[in-house]
């Protein structure tokens, strides 16, 4: 058995991922199962990553609707404590080979990291080129995923763990789109698509992407740039010099049979404005996008209505509406939550006491 497979398969690792599986979950029945006899399945499901026996199970999907309908896919327990026991041992290995500006699904990263350092950029230079890649996980190519993959990890039973969740994937939306030297069947033969809801996904997602961030960076020397997951800001003073790199990040994209969404990417004057991860950024200040706004607006009379209808506690809007305050603030927003709260009042249950969310 390879080293780095041991440590994938080692009792601590797999209760520590089944630890970090749970959390949050505690209490849904398919955990809550899996928990009550944890080390019996634990040692099960040891054995069956031993002798490569293991297999993934079915996907559980659904469509979660916000800007535009996404399908989600949760994978059963025993899988999702698979994909961290392989993230916890494999994850620092790549980890240390991903640029400083790669900001998705990252310790001590995130959303409001990358849109502070794209405000930095903004303030610094007078251009911007967006991209944004067109349907960009059902469109990952599994065999060059493996390859990626390979270049870091050198035991062959990682890799065939790598590949037996890979092959596990569900079916995912179309993503059908043709590439020079491709035959009419090629996009059909070739397996892609990874599962948005993975821990394992997530994490290939930016492995699929880390040379592409070493090409802006250190090939076309762009001097600002920014990624979170396939939403990418590049910077400079001069405009020609991003349309240079638009046409460069295209070709590089390809080679990794990927698109970019025509309507999406595009070079702009920064002091225009470019929106990312749900903020307008501009040199001076930042404003939340007016489609962010919409949204919320539409939650708080959803809120409204399932409390008058005794569906929803006064508690859980509040834990809702916070969410979002705490999101809001890392934009200019004190007038716009003002004028938001201002006249909302909450109905506990017909004919019963009100009380008037807050914007702070």
């Amino acid at each position: 058995m390879g080293s780095l497979f041991s440590e994938i398969v080692a009792f601590p690792n797999l209760m520590l991922a089944a630890k970090r599986a749970a959390r949050g979950k505690r209490f849904r029945p398919n955990v809550a199962r899996f928990s009550l006899q944890l080390e019996e399945e634990l040692h099960a499901l040891r054995q069956s990553l031993t002798s490569h026996s293991y297999r993934p199970g079915s996907y559980r999907t659904f469509v979660l609707r916000e800007k535009k309908p996404r399908l989600i896919s949760a994978a059963p327990f025993r899988d999702r404590v698979v994909h961290h026991a392989l993230c916890n041992v494999v994850e620092p290995i790549i980890e240390r080979s991903f640029l400083f500006d790669s900001y998705a699904c990252r310790k001590g990263k995130g959303t409001h990291a990358a849109i502070e350092r794209a405000s930095h950029y903004a303030r610094r230079f007078g251009y911007v080129l967006k991209c944004d890649v067109a349907q960009y996980f059902p469109s990952i190519d599994h065999e060059i995923l493996l390859r990626l993959l390979s270049r870091y990890l050198w035991d062959e039973e990682v890799l065939w763990l790598v590949k037996t969740i890979i092959d596990g994937s569900n079916v995912q939306p179309d993503a059908t789109f043709y590439f020079p030297g491709d035959g009419l069947l090629t996009p059909v033969e070739r397996r892609r698509g990874l599962p948005i809801g993975n821990q394992t996904s997530q994490f290939f997602a930016n492995v699929y992407l880390n040379g592409l961030d070493h090409f802006v960076k250190e090939e076309l020397r762009m001097p600002g740039y920014v990624r979170y997951v396939d939403d990418m800001l590049v910077f400079d003073r001069e405009k020609s010099r991003l349309h240079e790199a638009h046409v460069a990040i295209q070709q590089y994209c390809e080679s990794l049979r990927l698109r970019l969404h025509a309507r999406k990417c595009f070079v702009a004057p920064i002091n225009v404005g470019v929106t990312f991860l749900g903020q307008r950024i501009f040199p001076t200040h930042r404003r939340l996008d007016a489609g962010n706004i919409r949204h919320f607006r539409r939650r708080l009379r959803k809120y409204q209505a399932q409390v008058r209808q005794g569906d929803l506690s006064l508690e859980r809007v509040r834990c809702g509406v916070q969410s979002w305050i705490g999101h809001a603030k890392h934009a200019d927003t004190a007038r716009l939550r003002t004028e938001l709260f201002a006249s909302e009042v909450w109905v506990l249950s017909p004919g019963d006491t009100t009380e008037r969310m807050m914007a702070d």
